[in-house]
């Protein structure tokens, strides 16, 4: 069954996606990625969808026109992606822009992108609103890639985790004590993304291959006050999101700071602040392999960070595993959709926080009559990813 996988992640730059072509051997489920794209969101789609993010207020005519506008651009990134191949199916993560926790507790989700517009486009199944079961349940909803990150490295030998560097940073440790054991981090673009767009520092709105922060000096007085953050202190499983690292936490910080900070020290600052927490987190874990993925991959600066606070342990990109790390969170909601599909949870409750594991999401037919595959009985108990010839890894 070949799926496609649709995420827009906390950083609102675009729609990544993958094809994964899945087939179960035994207990191996194999998954073969044929087909990616990054697709870049109009700048003045990009620009409402900021616009409407906490803390700032909006209305319900906005929200509806950008259900409608995400949904459009979403169906326009699958269509010229399978232009050459067709698909069986569609798992669309959508745009997140409110995820409600209190405290600990996760207590709602919202993400647009109104998977009616995919299906009619592709004629294909659409299977989409995956974080709200969990949550249902008493889960946090996220992060939801955790339940690929278990299948991926269970073979490894020692202790490994898997750690996602996007908007938010998020770890996975399959062999955690109690069962495996996921959760947000804090962020890891987001901040620096704000200090960016805050600064005019790049025209793109981002740190370009951590230029930026190479040619800054950290403040270790501001990134001091900023690792006083009371959610590093909470226990996981945890989940986070814009609705508290977003521009106002970056202006509050610098208020208390009561000194300027030049753009190139403050972006250098908030990126140390990402290998900081994670660096606290994996060594607290007891990590010795850490599988890497995200935005922040392609930041020089970030990773090198990374490497000087985690001497002796071995890092290297989830590629080696067969997901390409610009793509392997659109290759986790491919098989989040090929276990929808097929009857299975998605969801670990030692990861998530939930009383059990559900069937995730909601399906909107495609052209046809809706014609699902017979439910399995139980769930594959590894994955192995290969990478097709000439899809770039």
């Amino acid at each position: 069954m070949k799926v496609l996988g649709m995420i827009s992640g906390t950083s609102h730059d675009g729609i990544d996606a993958a094809v994964v072509d899945f087939g179960l051997h035994g207990d191996e489920l194999q998954g073969q990625v044929t087909a990616t794209s990054s697709t870049p969101y109009d700048p003045a789609l990009r620009a409402r969808i900021l616009a409407a993010l906490p803390p700032a207020s909006t209305t319900l005519a906005e929200v509806c026109e950008l259900d409608t506008l995400i949904g459009q651009a979403f169906a326009d990134a699958a269509d010229k992606l399978v232009a050459a191949a067709s698909v069986d199916a569609v798992c669309s993560h959508g745009q997140t822009v409110f995820h409600w926790v209190d405290g600990t507790h996760a207590l709602g989700t919202l993400q647009l992108g109104q998977p009616a517009w995919i299906a009619e486009r592709l004629g294909v199944p659409v299977v989409a609103d995956v974080r709200i079961r969990d949550i249902a349940v008493g889960g946090q909803g996220a992060p939801l890639v955790s339940y690929l990150d278990t299948l991926l490295l269970g073979a490894l030998p020692g202790r490994p985790a898997a750690l996602n560097l996007g908007g938010i940073a998020n770890m996975t440790v399959p062999g955690a004590a109690g069962g495996a054991l996921a959760w947000d981090i804090g962020p890891a673009n987001a901040l620096v993304d704000a200090a960016v767009l805050r600064t005019g520092a790049h025209p793109a709105g981002y740190d370009a291959n951590g230029a930026i922060a190479a040619r800054g000096r950290v403040d270790e007085d501001l990134l001091a006050d900023l690792l006083t953050e009371p959610y590093y202190r909470l226990p996981a499983p945890k989940s986070t999101g814009k609705e508290l690292f977003h521009d106002g936490y970056v202006a509050a910080a610098l208020a208390r700071h009561g000194r300027p900070v030049e753009p190139a020290d403050l972006i250098a600052t908030l990126t140390a602040l990402t290998a900081q927490m994670v660096a606290d987190a994996v060594r607290a874990a007891g990590v010795d392999t850490l599988v890497v993925s995200g935005g922040g991959c392609a930041n020089p600066t970030m990773m090198r960070m990374l490497a000087d606070r985690l001497a002796g342990v071995r890092i290297v990109t989830s590629a080696e595993l067969g997901a390409p790390p610009s793509d392997k969170e659109a290759i986790a909601f491919a098989l989040i959709g090929w276990q929808t599909l097929h009857g299975l949870p998605a969801t670990l409750p030692t990861c998530t926080g939930a009383s059990a594991a559900r069937v995730l999401g909601a399906i909107t037919p495609g052209a046809g009559p809706l014609r699902l595959p017979e439910p399995l009985t139980g769930a594959p108990t590894a994955l192995r990813l290969t990478v097709a010839e000439g899809v770039a890894v």
